[in-house]
Formats: structure tokens, C-alpha cells, sequence
């Protein structure tokens, strides 16, 4: 065969209920603690799982999430194994075939193994293993009581019905997913088969395919290192399309009289927990397992920043403390720079008396004015921008605490205190309703926590400590700044807003002990005051 498996199903033009589906036929039960569900005997597939630990909202009486569904639902998911024999070979099981099940229920330690005998001489069985988290164990082997060698070739196969909501951000990868030996990671967005129906990665001996979500995935891992070819396609129709991750592994020979053959493929079936995935990395020997989770290009501040998180949490038991403790830790990490910096503003402070002669003398010849600033700040070493490196040095980190809220699974419906239940969404709060007093519903854009709003106050007050530029459009980027950043950080995780206003009011903190200790007078309140009371040299008349 040319095809790594079998063509994926259209999308039924009706659709049935969950229950419905389950009930209509015979099925045997998984129960694990993470994970409840079935196996539909016919045809052999993994079609039916919900997530124990996982809950659709923050409500803990929501439903479980769902994250496989029989075909004819509407959401329709499943894994399902087999063999593909040569044209004209031998009769093997297909996706309407009826296993016989040995055992009722598939649970830790309690194997299921399914039969099925074409009655020309083979006898297929699949039996089924789970560990106590998201890991299936299949193992297909074949007994050939006929007088010739048989080739099959085995192959497994995730299909999904229907293009799933996705996020929308360019920062996740939500789609068609494997990792291919020495080529590495391949992702392929549900859009990018829309062109082309088909993509093929290349043949390889070692790695893994599948199906992922923001939080869920479902990928097949086969074993026993013999080559296998990758495929992701999208199938069905225009108004009904299906998505399809599937291998299909070189020919096994099942040589005659009574002797049997194997193949074994790994499912791996649920959230994507960091512990959990690099567990089944280290033990299992899945190759790069760990890149199921999209930590990004800044891999290597992303995961650690994870780690950090993580640790704290297990110290506190609450991952908002957790992110304020690794904010102080960065803090001191980056203690020497951001003194030099706050040192040099203090200095900038100083020379505010000679910048303002300089100002008087030149108001007629900018380029004069400007030539003879930098002068000053060279005469007395200084410089101009250092105000600007505390936030600078943020950005990396900033970026890296998104990426791990966003994308990772242990900060989902993660609580701190008060009205934030959930640290990986957007402060629910909004100033434009009165915080809830008034019963509508404002503009997307107008939505303004009580943490988005504090992070902005924090951030005023941090440049407002800061001397004043005295360039009038560095004056009124520097006033707008922090009204920018509150509408924007709004629409962001409420872990991500927290910790840049804690990281504002350290800064606050720390920049007023250094110019206290260097002599440099504090002048918030002054600068607060200058804003609302201009001076009549200042005004538009003179």
C-alpha cells in the first residue's frame, strides 16, 4: 500500500447524541483515575474518554472535558489500530468489524484483549493496557494457521470530525503535531490542509504524531524501532471536513503454521501535564515528548520560568504566590543592572537644574540644544536611557511568564485570592460596569480590571519617580504609556497582570531607597503636581 492507512471518513450529515452513540453498541468500560470512558468492539477504537481531573469552567459541578467522541456525534474523535494487507491479500479487521473482548473492563493492571478470527485462517487480537494517567499500551499480534506467510502492515490512525475552535494566537500551535527522528518537530495547522489536503513527513524509525489542543492532545507512538511513514490529512467535505494523523509501519511477515506476529504502538490520550509528559520521555523513550507542550522559540527561558512557578507552588500551594515569589527572584537576579540604572536616573535627577539652563539658552535651535545635552551627559557620565532598562529587562521574562500561562495546563482555573479564580484568563472584573453595579455588557475593548487598573497606577507612579524628558513627545509617550499598558495587559491573563504590577511596586521600592541613598530628593508628589499646574512659561500664549 502507498497510503499510511485508511482514508478518513466525510462527516455525517446528521448527527446523533453522545448517549445515543454509547448505547448503541457493545463496549467495554475504562476506568482509570484520570480517565473514564470505553472501547467501542466494534471496529476495535478507542472512541469514548473524559477527563476525571478536568471540568469544561472553574465551577467544579461542570462537566468533565471530553476529549473523545464516538462517529455520528457531532464532535466525532477517536484512535483505532489494525493492519492493511497487500491487494488481494488476506481478510483483515476493518472499522465495522466485531472483536470479541476477554474482560469488561480496562483499568491499571487489568489488560483487555480483543479477538477477531476472518475465518480463512488468521486470528487477530489487540489487547489493550493503561497506566493511571493518559498512556494506552496497544499490542496487535496475528496467528496465521494457514499454510503460506502472510504480510500485513500495521498502522494507527487519530481522526477527528470537524474544524475545533481553536485560540486564535500565533504564540500556540492548536493542530496536527509529530515529531520525526532527526527531522524534529513538525506542526501542522487544521487551515494548512485546506490547500493541501495531504502532507507527508518523512519516513522514520522513531517518534510520534497526533492531534493537539491548547491543553489536550492525542498522539500515537510506535515501538519497536522499525521505520514507519507519517501522514496528516484532512478528509470528508467542504461543510463537514475531518482531520486525520496516522502511520503506517513497514510489512510484518506472519510466517505459516500456527506462528504469530506483533506490532506494538503507544496511544497517548489526555491532558498535557508537564511531569506527566516528561515522565513518559525519560521512561518511555518518547522521542522530544516534551515539545507537545508549545514552550516557543525562548525554550530555554520558558521551561525553567515553568519550573520556578511550579516549585513555589508546591512551597505555597497557591501559583499567584508562587508568581510573586519568582518575581522577587528575578528581581534579585537582575539587582546589579537595575541599580546602575536606577543609579543613573538619580544622576539624571541631579543634573534637572543644568538641563533646564541648556533648555532656556537653546529654545531657539533644537540641534544646538540636543548637541549641547549630550555634552552634559557625557561631562558627567550619564545616561539618558537608563530609565528605560528596567522595563527592557522585563520583556524576556514577561514574555516567557505568558507563554507558560497560556500554554500550560497546571495554570488553567488556577485561583489566587479574591475575585481571580482563574489565573490564565483576563481579571473578570470590569471598571466600565462599576465593577458589576451596572447590569450591561461594554465593548470588548472596554474591559478594564481592578488588576489591570492597579498594574497601571503602579506603573504611572514607577515613571513618574523617573526624571522628566525633556523632549515634549518623550513627555507625552512617557504620560500615555501606562494608560496604553492598562488597556492592553487588560485582555491578558490575570497571573500575567499581577505579576507586572508587583514587579512595578518592587521597582517603585527599590529606585526610591537608591536615591534616597544617593541624596537625590523623591520628588513624586512634585512631578504628580507639575502635570495638573503648568507653569505661565509653559502655556500656550507665551
Amino acid at each position: 500500500p502507498g497510503s499510511a492507512g485508511p482514508a478518513a471518513p466525510a462527516g455525517p450529515a446528521g448527527y446523533v447524541s453522545r448517549e445515543q452513540a454509547l448505547a448503541a453498541g457493545q463496549r467495554v468500560a475504562i476506568d482509570t483515575p484520570s480517565l473514564a470512558g470505553s472501547i467501542n468492539l466494534v471496529g476495535g477504537r478507542v472512541d469514548d474518554l473524559l477527563l476525571k481531573k478536568y471540568h469544561v469552567t472553574v465551577d467544579p459541578k461542570s462537566p468533565l472535558v471530553e476529549l473523545f467522541s464516538p462517529v455520528g456525534t457531532e464532535h466525532a474523535y477517536y484512535a483505532e489500530f489494525g493492519w492493511v494487507a497487500p491487494q488481494g491479500g488476506a481478510a483483515v479487521p476493518g472499522p465495522d468489524t466485531l472483536w470479541q473482548a476477554d474482560g469488561t473492563t480496562l483499568a491499571p493492571g487489568q489488560d483487555v484483549t480483543l479477538s477477531w478470527d476472518n475465518g480463512a485462517g488468521l486470528v487477530f487480537r489487540r489487547t489493550f493496557s493503561i497506566d493511571r494517567d493518559y498512556m494506552f499500551t496497544v499490542r496487535q499480534s496475528v496467528e496465521n494457521t494457514t499454510g503460506a506467510d502472510v504480510a500485513l502492515y500495521p498502522y494507527g490512525l487519530v481522526n477527528r470530525a470537524g474544524t475545533p475552535a481553536t485560540s486564535g494566537y500565533y504564540i500556540l500551535h492548536e493542530g496536527l503535531i509529530g515529531v520525526f527522528g532527526d527531522n524534529g518537530l513538525q506542526e501542522v495547522d487544521y487551515s494548512d490542509l485546506k490547500d493541501e489536503p495531504t502532507v507527508t513527513p518523512p519516513k522514520v524509525d522513531r517518534g510520534w504524531i497526533g492531534i493537539t489542543d491548547k491543553y489536550w492532545a492525542a498522539t500515537l507512538v510506535p515501538r519497536g524501532g522499525t521505520p514507519f511513514q507519517g501522514r496528516f490529512m484532512r478528509g470528508g467535505t467542504a461543510a463537514n471536513p475531518s482531520y486525520q494523523a496516522d502511520f503506517l509501519g513497514d510489512a510484518v511477515t506472519v510466517p505459516a503454521g500456527g506462528s504469530s506476529a506483533a506490532s506494538e504502538t503507544l496511544l497517548f490520550a489526555g491532558a498535557k501535564q508537564v511531569e506527566v509528559l516528561d515522565r513518559y520521555q525519560s521512561d518511555l523513550g518518547v522521542e522530544r515528548f516534551e515539545l507537545l507542550i508549545d514552550w516557543g522559540w525562548f525554550y530555554f527561558l520558558t521551561k525553567p520560568m515553568f519550573f520556578a512557578i511550579d516549585w513555589f507552588y508546591r512551597l505555597f500551594g497557591n501559583f499567584g504566590l508562587a508568581i510573586l515569589a519568582v518575581t522577587v527572584l528575578v528581581k534579585l537576579i537582575f539587582l546589579p543592572l537595575a541599580n546602575r540604572s536606577y543609579q543613573s536616573m538619580s544622576k539624571m535627577k541631579k543634573l534637572q537644574p543644568e538641563m533646564q539652563k541648556i533648555q532656556e539658552r537653546f529654545k531657539e535651535d533644537r540641534m544646538a540644544m540636543q548637541q549641547a545635552m549630550m555634552e552634559l551627559y557625557k561631562k558627567e557620565k550619564v545616561n539618558p536611557v537608563a530609565g528605560c532598562w528596567p522595563i527592557l529587562i522585563q520583556i524576556p521574562v514577561f514574555f516567557s511568564l505568558y507563554k507558560v500561562l497560556f500554554v500550560t495546563i497546571e495554570m488553567r482555573h488556577a485561583p489566587f485570592f479574591g475575585w481571580i479564580r482563574d489565573l490564565s484568563a483576563p481579571d473578570p472584573t470590569n471598571l466600565f460596569t462599576l465593577f458589576g453595579a451596572i447590569p450591561w455588557s461594554p465593548p470588548d475593548m472596554l474591559h478594564i480590571g481592578i488588576w489591570p487598573i492597579i498594574m497601571g497606577i503602579t506603573m504611572f507612579v514607577q515613571m513618574r519617580m523617573n526624571p522628566t524628558p525633556p523632549d515634549k513627545t518623550q513627555q507625552m509617550i512617557f504620560s500615555w504609556m501606562p494608560v496604553i499598558f492598562t488597556f492592553m495587559l487588560a485582555k491578558f491573563p490575570a497571573g500575567l497582570v499581577i505579576y507586572w504590577a508587583w514587579n512595578n511596586t518592587l521597582s517603585v521600592l527599590q529606585q526610591g531607597f537608591i536615591m534616597k541613598r544617593n541624596g537625590v530628593p523623591i520628588e513624586l508628589w512634585g512631578n504628580l503636581k507639575g502635570m495638573v499646574v503648568r507653569k505661565p512659561k509653559d502655556s500656550p500664549a507665551e
